[in-house]
């Protein structure tokens, strides 16, 4: 946890890994996920690298892996998770798992070709059997039928020795589409002007699709016609509606015959398509064998080829030099995991640590608990190289803000059960392989729901409410008793009198403050809701002014770390009383009516909302009495102080930077003034030697000739703006947390008065039905429940988020680093499905 606290030292590091173990080195590397690799060859194009063709041949191969996947799924079956940990293959095995591959993708190929021409073989087979069978019995005799000629009592064929004794009647015969069948059928009697006889009937049995594999319905039609002109005209149309057209005798004992013959062709198409799908299911079986760890290993070979591009070839073409940020802590270790693999090499690798003028990446080590909390942090912006990190503090602001807002001890215990029960199911399998992405989004966060959870547990025990409703845990410190003996309450009194004060100045009437939370009696007082405003908007004011001052003291351990006091002085102090001059002083009047008054002199107490409104008009009022002695004064004062801070503020630093600046300059240019007053006859070689070690002895002299004095006031004069602004909109902004838990309250409330009691009530009015009533309310009452935890959960979250880029923003989290992605074979294990 050292840590997390301020980001790990990194340092840059140069490797130098011999050529023969240069892969062996990476792929090590890989494995730890210590180090993140800098481009060495940025202006080199991607095509121009020294590894690109091992790139392509493992992008190739990636592309018949997908081939392999997808034709395993399409049978229905899932590719099983690679067994233990698998390292990058050696490059000579590339071409192994090439050949191997591309026999498998050939094989699948085949198998799945000649499947589907066995299966469109047999669909052929079965429709022209279904056509058969449905001509069996007509034939010729269809030639007889009427027709819608106007002499349709006429035969159609004539006696033998007649005019029409050359004609004859010819058949088509065929199958197709049930939604063209229609339009076929009126096409064919359009065009043919009814010269001819059809017959359309749907297949009995579904035939199934040879390419889709889904059963289907066909419609088989049988047309009559003699004339080689209709003949001609029939076969284009069914041609036009893509029909299947099979060849249809005359004689019904040709038909059996060909019948009987399709029908053991079928039953033989069925054998050889049966050993097909078991040679394919074989095939099938080995992919699902072999495909899974060839993946992982050619994605890491791919990640290494990668990482060798970033790479640059020594002048003696015997090593690669590679650069790469890496934390200080995991140095040994990545020397020793260079030195084991190249140890075969005969030439060990080396590191050695350079200097950088770039800013760091940032690296903060996480663990399944913290992690949710440091990805809330970056949410707002990675923090700056060993800038101080809010996630240790964030671990309890956020979830005490949530509960805040969120504040019932129901509520909070389902939260807290529901992500318990995450919590203790997360190392079974199926729970952290599920693909669900709302899951996932909880399942992530399982952690932060338990606190967020816990805490609303605590605060709603503060604000005394279960489910909206008050629980009596200790005595109450009013007494009714008391108030109606010294009061004298009397039955014509209580009929007169609807509603009863209890007053507090009354002997007996109040004991004594609650042990713990809000007093149970307020809940049936109809000034509650009076009462909790003013109590919880008071307790946002403390609560935002406390995380904001929090969220600029925490600045000064960064400028402590930077050495940077001159922003200590004119940036934080300033600040700090700025904040502190204003809004602390609102804090010290809130607690102090608190303390001062008593419910004795209630009545007559001032007000701080009108104390804090004159401060700034410089004004009083003669009706709202001083809290305390010379608070004028006091308050003209701390008002001219926060205002006397803005212009240190704004021009603090830029004028130490400008004066900064100008001192340096005076000093190159007196080194510049010696330099020219020494020896004329020096040699150029000298000179220029002597300038490389002037240079090498000032390496701040860039960042000092790119001061810019207009930047600089720009930029201070943003923050300033923004920081007294945000002062008085963030102080506003924390009585969100008023806000949203008046509106959970009430919400609370309605969910009981609208459902539970009016629900209640009416199954009881009603008698026997209640008994059908009462569950139909109970599941309303879930769902109601369902939706304000999730609705209002939300809802609070989100405005917690809001709270905490309020202490962030413009106090000591710039949020302008970036994190250190290391190279790691992790993610692609993870991405495995």
């Amino acid at each position: 946890m050292g840590s997390m606290f301020r980001s790990e030292e990194v340092a840059l590091v140069q490797l130098f890994l011999p050529t023969a173990a240069a892969y062996t080195c990476v792929s090590q590397l890989g494995e730890l996920g210590l180090v993140e690799f800098r481009d060495l060859n940025a202006s080199v194009s991607a095509f121009q690298r020294r590894f690109v063709v091992d790139v392509r041949r493992c992008e190739e191969l990636e592309k018949t892996f997908t081939f392999l996947q997808a034709e395993v799924r399409r049978a229905g079956l899932a590719l099983p998770l690679p067994e233990g940990v698998l390292l990058a293959p050696p490059p000579r095995d590339l071409l192994r798992i090439q050949e191997e591959s591309d026999r498998l993708a050939q094989e699948l190929r085949d198998v799945r070709g000649n499947q589907q021409a066995l299966r469109a073989q047999l669909h052929q087979l079965q429709l022209h059997s279904a056509v058969l069978s449905q001509g069996h019995g007509h034939g010729p005799q269809l030639a007889a039928t009427h027709t819608d000629m106007p002499l349709e009592r006429t035969p159609l064929l004539q006696a033998p020795g007649g005019p029409h004794q050359d004609l004859r009647v010819n058949f088509v015969a065929g199958a197709v589409e049930p939604h063209k069948a229609a339009a076929l059928e009126r096409l064919l009697w359009r065009a043919c002007r009814g010269f001819l006889i059809a017959s359309f009937r749907e297949t009995e049995q579904q035939l199934e699709d040879p390419v889709t594999g889904e059963p289907a319905t066909w419609t088989t039609f049988l047309i009559s016609y003699w004339g080689e002109q209709i003949g001609q005209k029939i076969r284009k149309i069914t041609d036009c509606f893509h029909c299947h057209v099979f060849p249809f005798a005359e004689q019904e004992e040709a038909r059996l015959g060909a019948l009987q013959q399709l029908q053991q062709q079928s039953h033989e198409l069925q054998e050889v398509l049966g050993e097909t799908e078991r040679f394919l299911s074989q095939v099938l079986g080995r992919v699902q064998k072999l495909l899974p760890p060839w993946q992982v290993q050619i994605r890491k070979m791919k990640a290494v080829y990668l990482a060798l591009n970033q790479c640059s070839v020594s002048t003696t073409h015997k090593c690669l030099i590679a650069e790469a940020w890496c934390a200080t802590r995991d140095l040994p270790t990545v020397q020793q995991a260079l030195q084991d693999s190249s140890s075969e090499a005969g030439v060990s690798a080396v590191v050695h640590r350079i200097p950088c003028r770039d800013m760091p990446p940032t690296l903060v080590r996480t663990n399944r608990f913290t992690a949710s909390f440091q990805g809330i942090v970056d949410a707002y912006g990675v923090g700056r190289y060993q800038e101080v990190n809010p996630a240790p503090y964030t671990i309890i602001t956020f979830p005490f803000l949530f509960a805040v807002m969120f504040g019932d001890v129901g509520h909070g215990l389902l939260m807290f059960l529901f992500a318990l029960a995450m919590v203790l199911a997360e190392n079974r399998p199926a729970v952290k392989t599920a693909q669900n992405e709302i899951w996932r989004t909880f399942f992530g966060g399982r952690y932060l729901l338990l606190l967020m959870g816990l805490f609303s547990v605590y605060t709603g025990f503060i604000y005394n409410e279960c489910f909206s409703r008050a629980t009596a845990i200790f005595p109450s410190g009013w007494s009714v008793a008391a108030m109606a003996n010294q009061s004298g309450w009397s039955d014509t009194f209580l009929a007169e009198h609807p509603l009863l004060t209890l007053d507090p100045n009354v002997t007996g009437v109040f004991l004594g403050p609650y042990p713990f939370g809000i007093d149970p009696v307020w809940s049936l007082a109809v000034n509650h809701l009076s009462f909790l405003n003013s109590f919880k908007m008071k307790m946002s004011v403390l609560l935002g002014v406390t995380h904001m001052t929090f969220g600029v003291a925490l600045g000064v351990f960064n400028h402590m770390h930077f050495g940077q006091w001159h922003r200590l002085l004119l940036e934080t102090v300033p600040e700090l009383v700025f904040l502190l001059a204003l809004f602390g002083y609102l804090v010290f009047l809130i607690v102090y009516k608190w303390l001062r008054f008593t419910a004795a002199d209630a009545a007559s107490a001032p007000s701080v909302l009108i104390h804090f409104i004159n401060m700034f008009l410089f004004s009083r009022s003669a009706t709202n009495r001083p809290l305390f002695s010379g608070q004028e004064v006091v308050q003209s004062v701390l008002v001219v102080l926060a205002l006397a801070m803005v212009p240190i503020l704004l021009l603090g630093t830029p004028l130490f930077l400008r004066q900064q600046h100008r001192r340096h300059a005076r000093r190159r240019q007196l080194v510049e003034d010696e330099d020219k007053t020494g020896l004329l006859d020096a040699s150029v070689s000298v000179s220029s030697q002597g300038l490389d070690e002037e240079k090498a002895e000032c390496p701040g002299d860039r960042e000092e000739a790119e001061f810019v004095a207009s930047e600089v006031f720009m930029h201070q004069a943003i923050h300033t703006i923004e920081f007294c602004l945000g002062c008085i909109s963030n102080t506003a902004s924390y009585l969100r947390l008023w806000a949203l838990s008046l509106a959970h309250a009430q919400l609370s409330e309605v969910l009981w008065a609208m459902v539970m009691r009016v629900g209640l009530g009416l199954s009881d009015e009603m008698g026997v039905v209640a008994v059908v009533l009462v569950p139909i309310f109970a599941a309303f009452a879930v769902m109601t429940v369902a939706i304000l935890l999730v609705m209002e959960g939300l809802s609070a979250f989100l405005h917690a988020l809001r709270l905490h880029w309020v202490e962030f923003q413009n106090k000591f989290y710039a949020g302008t680093g970036y994190k250190l992605s290391p190279f790691t074979f992790a993610v692609e294990d993870a991405e495995h499905p």
